[in-house]
C-alpha cells in the first residue's frame, strides 16, 4: 500500500472539499491517485460537495463565543462562509457556525487544528461541514478562526449586523482581550466598548509595533513622493511626511484611533481612564476584526453577457 502523507490528504481536502478522514481513506482505496480518489469520493457519496468545492463561498455568517474562565475569559471568532445569502440565514447553517465557535473556544492554534477538532458525537468540524455542504447543496468553508484567553481580566466581544435572536452571529464580529486584576464588569465593558469602536473603525494593527512594515514604507514612499511633486524644499518635505505618517498611523492604529464614541480621546487614553478608575494596569492584549467576505474575490455575473450568449445575439 503506498504511503499516504498529511500533505496529500490536505490536498485532497481542499481539492473535493470532503473530510480529512474521508480523503485518507479514499487515497489509501486507490494507492495515493490524486485523481482516482476524487472519483472514489463521487462513487461513495461524496460528490455532491466535491462538485460544490470549486464555487466561491463569500456569504454566511461570523460568529462569536466568549466563556468565563475564573478571574479571566476565553473567546473565539470563526467564519464560515456559504455561497449565497439565503443560506446564511438558515437554521442548521447557523447553528453549525455557533457550534464550530463553541469549539474553538476550547481548540488552541490554526484554522487547520479546528477543523481536526470533534464536536459532539465525536464527527470532526470538517466532516460536520462537508456534511452540510451534501444536506444543504452550496459549497462552504471555515475560512478563518481566532482565539483570546486572558488569566485575569476580559474578552469583550461586539457582533455588528447580528439577526433578531442571535446575538453571537452577524456580518462582522470583534474580539478584545483586555488584561488587569481590576473590576471584571468594567474590564469587560471596556472590552466591549472597544469591540464597538473595531468594528465600525476597522483598525489595520494593535500597535503601531504591529503594522506591517511593508505596508509602512509603502506609506511613506506615497507620501514623499507627494511631498516632492508639490515643490516643497526637502526638509519641510520630509517633515510633511512624518506628520502624514503620524496621521496613518492615527488612522490605522487601534490604540492611536479617536474614540467613536468620544472622538475626544484615543483608545489608548479610554485604557487608561479605566485603568484609573479600576486601580489596577489594564492591558489590551490583542483583538480580532473579522468581516464577513473581506478578501474573497466574488464572483459577478454580467447579465447582458449572458442573455447575448443563449441567444445568440
Amino acid at each position: 500500500m503506498a504511503e499516504i502523507s498529511a500533505a496529500m490528504v490536505k490536498t485532497l481536502r481542499e481539492k473535493s472539499g470532503v473530510g480529512m478522514m474521508d480523503c485518507k481513506k479514499a487515497l489509501q482505496e486507490t494507492g495515493g491517485d490524486m485523481e482516482a480518489a476524487v472519483d472514489w469520493l463521487r462513487a461513495k457519496g461524496l460528490s455532491k460537495a466535491a462538485k460544490k468545492a470549486d464555487r466561491v463561498a463569500a456569504e454566511g455568517v461570523v460568529a462569536l463565543a466568549v466563556r468565563q474562565d475564573g478571574a479571566g475569559a476565553v473567546g473565539a471568532v470563526i467564519e464560515l462562509n456559504a455561497e449565497t445569502d439565503f443560506v446564511a440565514r438558515n437554521e442548521q447553517f447557523q447553528g453549525t457556525a455557533r457550534k464550530i465557535a463553541a469549539k474553538a473556544v476550547d481548540v488552541a492554534g490554526d484554522v487547520e487544528a479546528l477543523r481536526a477538532a470533534p464536536l459532539e458525537g465525536g464527527q470532526s468540524v470538517a466532516d460536520a461541514v462537508t456534511n452540510l455542504v451534501a444536506t444543504i447543496g452550496e459549497n462552504m468553508i471555515l475560512r478563518r478562526a481566532a482565539r483570546f484567553a486572558v488569566a485575569k481580566g476580559a474578552v469583550g466581544s461586539y457582533v455588528h449586523g447580528a439577526a433578531a435572536g442571535s446575538p453571537d452571529l452577524g456580518r462582522i464580529g470583534v474580539l478584545v482581550a483586555v488584561e488587569g486584576a481590576g473590576d471584571k464588569a468594567a474590564l469587560a465593558e471596556l472590552g466591549r466598548n472597544i469591540a464597538l469602536h473595531a468594528a465600525a473603525a476597522a483598525p489595520l494593527a494593535l500597535s503601531v509595533e504591529d503594522l506591517d512594515p511593508a505596508a509602512v514604507e509603502r506609506e511613506r514612499a506615497i507620501f514623499r513622493e507627494q511631498s516632492i511633486a508639490s515643490g516643497k524644499p526637502a526638509a519641510v518635505a520630509e517633515k510633511m511626511v512624518e506628520g502624514r505618517i503620524r496621521k496613518f498611523y492615527e488612522e490605522s492604529v487601534l490604540l492611536k484611533q479617536a474614540y467613536v464614541r468620544d472622538p475626544s480621546i484615543t483608545i489608548e487614553q479610554l485604557v487608561e481612564q479605566t485603568a484609573k478608575a479600576v486601580g489596577s494596569p489594564v492591558k489590551v492584549a490583542g483583538f480580532a476584526r473579522f468581516a464577513l467576505g473581506e478578501g474573497v474575490e466574488k464572483e459577478t455575473a454580467d447579465f447582458a453577457s449572458e442573455v447575448a450568449a443563449m441567444t445568440g445575439a
